[in-house]
């Protein structure tokens, strides 16, 4: 069982967008999928309510009618079928610093999406920053990851946003999975309750390699991570 957290303390990044896709993706490749919505907009649930009953299927929690500390990191040992293969949460904005070790407890991979903008960038960062010196990601060594999200790559924002990934990849050694491109089609997917990777229009199929691309490298990684622990406990 892998454990993926998306989170964020900025609201309006993406989040319930790239744990949505990031969800039904593995669905849709045959692993046994949760996700659970701590957002109290309960997103998440909604776009699994407009989801067919066609499509793969994916065990929703909804996390945010009991959210504690404590419930966030216990809920998928007591709620999630034990042929579980693949946890994704769905994690609110407005995260406080002293509730960070918490929701990161017992995570294999933790993805914080960062919109091209200024007010954007500088509160990621922050957030970076009190998430690696007030949890024990770096002793754990707990893979991190950052995505761009929702960017157009002839605006000048695109540049701002490459200058602020990289000098926080050398500041925090933080790998940047991808830039997802800004595109409708996200919006037509969460109407219907579908993953991006899932539309099967011509439109896609730049995303729908992005997509490609970003899992797996979370999966290569998570993949290593799993070997060096392995080699670790015996």
């Amino acid at each position: 069982m892998q454990r993926i957290i998306v989170m964020n303390s900025k609201g309006g990044c993406g989040k319930t967008t790239i744990a949505t896709n990031l969800a039904s993706y593995y669905a849709s490749k045959g692993l046994h999928t949760a996700l659970f919505d701590y957002d109290p907009q309960g997103s998440s649930t909604e776009w699994l309510r407009q989801r067919s009953v066609d499509m793969p299927e994916i065990y929703g929690v909804v996390g945010y009618r009991t959210r504690t500390t404590q419930s966030s990191t216990r809920a998928w040992q007591l709620k999630v079928p034990p042929d579980t293969q693949r946890i994704v949460l769905d994690m609110p904005g407005g995260i406080k610093a002293h509730e960070l070790s918490a929701h990161v407890k017992n995570i294999n991979a933790v993805i914080i999406p960062v919109l091209p903008s200024s007010i954007d960038m500088a509160a990621t960062a922050r957030f970076v920053r009190e998430l690696m010196f007030a949890t024990r990601l770096r002793t754990n060594k707990t893979p991190l990851f950052l995505v761009g999200n929702r960017v157009r790559r002839r605006a000048d924002t695109f540049h701002k946003l490459k200058i602020f990934l990289d000098d926080l990849l050398d500041d925090l050694n933080i790998p940047v999975l991808i830039n997802l491109r800004d595109s409708l089609d996200y919006v037509r997917a969460a109407e219907t309750g579908i993953g991006i990777h899932e539309m099967r229009c011509q439109s896609v199929q730049h995303e729908r390699a992005s997509w490609d691309e970003m899992v797996g490298k979370i999966d290569a990684v998570l993949k290593l991570s799993n070997a060096n622990n392995a080699a670790l406990y015996g």
